[in-house]
């Protein structure tokens, strides 16, 4: 699983020109869901993304997290974080999990950080989306697990 976290001032989503999902000050989280991602990952990486210190003190020290400041946190489903670039120039997306089983580990995932008690708003999975967004700092952190029982070598 890869997630490409952002600490944003505000967010949107429009699908067809329409507004779906909004925040103001939070995060944006990008989610690649892998072909061989189990519960184990989307738990380890919602603990990570609950708990993991991206917005500062007084200081301006990272000493906060989403769930410290009780932040929003825009969750996109994004496959193309999948992306293998080894060979040639087009990308191949054969480590991304297929769609249907995606949708059910995405939505998983957003319950449980619902669960860790995260605002979550969310994008139209497997729709095409205009995303707006205005990152602060800018902090923007690449977030992976891999499953450790993958069967699979590449």
């Amino acid at each position: 699983m890869k997630v490409v976290l952002i600490r944003v001032d505000k967010a949107k989503i429009l699908v067809r020109e329409k507004v779906i999902s909004c925040i103001e000050k939070g995060a944006v989280a990008f989610v690649g869901i892998e072909r061989d991602d189990d519960l184990t990952v989307l738990e380890e990486m919602a603990k990570k993304i609950t708990h993991l210190r991206i917005f500062e003190d007084e200081r301006g020290k990272l000493n906060f997290s989403l769930k410290d400041k009780n932040y929003p946190l825009l969750c996109i489903s994004n496959f193309t974080l999948c992306a293998n670039t080894k060979k040639g120039r087009r990308p191949s997306f054969e480590e991304a999990m297929q769609k249907e089983e995606a949708l059910k580990f995405f939505e998983d995932f957003v319950m449980l950080l619902e669960a860790k008690g995260l605002e979550i708003k969310k994008g139209e999975f497997g729709e095409k989306m205009k995303i707006d967004l205005e990152a602060d700092g800018p902090v923007n952190i690449i977030l992976e697990i891999k499953n450790k029982n993958a069967s699979h070598s590449f």
